[in-house]
């Protein structure tokens, strides 16, 4: 008696077509509530549109340059959401979206305006009289619904990473021989490249942010945090270890992509200066190593070690887990600011070398093999690029969490 699946069996024809048909009812339900958000999504722009950009400029409360400080390109975008809601409505996703992807350069100047739009808006909500009334009496509009003008100004930047997830969904639905898919997978690509643009500026805003607050922080205007391609990475105390045998003394450091800054607390009889700091020297991390003298195991604390071209650091933590985080951060900035080794190869190498006899090979001593065989494995080592820093999140500690005057038993020991 034989027993082999039929048609209707667990690995026949009926259980590719269920697997089709879940495959369709996942995409119509993406499809649906793709064309469901991006009708409430023009309708939103629409009011931004209509109320403000067009309103605005038929009164002249603002300015030209300030009306493009604050709404960018949204009524470009508003101009490509309404032919792409086109395409959606009657089912046509490929063909819409790869319409759409040309025009993905408003949105590009759109996101990048967008930190500066947020700011020329608070600027004018708070000199503006005329531009803060007009805002109010809009927004209380029933059309609105409660919604704020700042809300509405970030929806493009969401919708975005909308797009990704809804672009991701349909084309993991639709069959590749589906003329579609190509389609729907060119516009997850371009997508994506918008969406990664967002993060990218998120990231440069943050860090000026980062750089802003420290430099804040700092006592006076001598000192310069804010610097082209400089990140902000941590900050924190550590006891600097003297040379000679007396008292180490906590610092405050804050460690940035290229250097090092090392600063004190300011008086606490400076009124105006009581909370900031006064920077003492800033080491360059270019041509810099660190190294842990103490702290491989899990005892308390440990020594850091950091060598720069023209000056040396002892940096001492009771903690650890902070102290290994220092390690890393500062192993990881300084990796990253290592030059690209390269090799050159000498001519005569890339030549034809002679053939050697057989007496010769045997005159050769095995030592000098040996060192060849060492040598060459030391320029496959040297030809071997760095590793590249991944950045974590930056670190940052209170400023009273100043170290505590403990350890007294490990920085005898490291003195003896």
């Amino acid at each position: 008696m034989s027993f082999s699946p039929g048609p209707s069996g667990p690995n026949g024809g009926t259980s590719i077509q269920e697997q089709r048909e879940r495959w369709e009812r996942k995409r119509s339900r993406t499809a649906r509530e793709l064309v469901q958000t991006e009708q409430r999504y023009c309708q939103q722009l629409e009011l931004v549109t209509t109320y403000f950009v067009e309103i605005l400029k038929a009164k002249g409360t603002l300015k030209q340059d300030m009306r493009e400080g604050i709404f960018s390109s949204i009524k470009a975008i508003h101009s490509v959401n309404q032919s792409l809601l086109v395409h959606l409505e009657n089912g046509y996703f490929g063909r819409g979206f790869d319409q759409m992807c040309p025009h993905l350069h408003h949105y590009n100047t759109y996101v990048d305006n967008i930190y500066n739009g947020r700011r020329v808006l608070g600027i004018q909500l708070k000199k503006n009289k005329a531009f803060r009334r007009f805002k109010k009496l809009q927004e209380a509009r029933p059309e609105f619904n409660n919604h704020k003008l700042e809300d509405l100004l970030q929806l493009p930047v969401q919708r975005i990473d909308q797009y990704k997830h809804f672009l991701q969904d349909l084309a993991a639905n639709t069959s590749p021989d589906n003329p579609e898919f190509q389609q729907l997978s060119r516009a997850v690509t371009a997508v994506d490249e918008v969406s990664q643009r967002i993060q990218n500026n998120r990231r440069c805003h943050e860090n000026h942010l980062q750089l802003c607050r420290v430099q804040k922080l700092l006592k006076g205007r001598k000192t310069k945090v804010s610097a082209a391609g400089r990140w902000y990475i941590r900050e924190g105390w550590l006891k600097v270890v003297p040379r000679k045998g007396v008292d180490a003394t906590p610092k405050m450091f804050f460690l940035f992509s290229d250097m090092l800054l090392q600063a004190k607390r300011c008086s606490p009889l400076q009124f105006t200066n009581r909370d900031k700091f006064a920077g003492q020297r800033a080491f360059p991390l270019q041509d810099c190593a660190v190294e842990k003298v103490f702290g491989h195991t899990r005892s308390q604390g440990g020594l850091l070690s950091v060598t720069f071209p023209k000056a040396k650091l002892l940096l001492m933590s009771c903690n650890q887990e902070d102290l290994n985080d220092w390690y890393q951060s500062l192993s990881s900035a300084i990796g990253k600011l290592q030059p690209q080794q390269t090799v050159v190869h000498q001519r005569d190498e890339l030549c034809r070398r002679p053939l050697r006899s057989v007496a010769d090979d045997h005159n050769t001593p095995s030592g000098s093999r040996k060192r060849n065989v060492v040598s060459s494995e030391t320029n496959e080592h040297a030809q071997k690029p760095p590793v590249e820093w991944m950045g974590s999140a930056p670190k940052r500690m209170k400023q009273c969490d100043a170290p505590e005057h403990s350890c007294t038993d490990f920085f005898s020991l490291l003195l003896l």
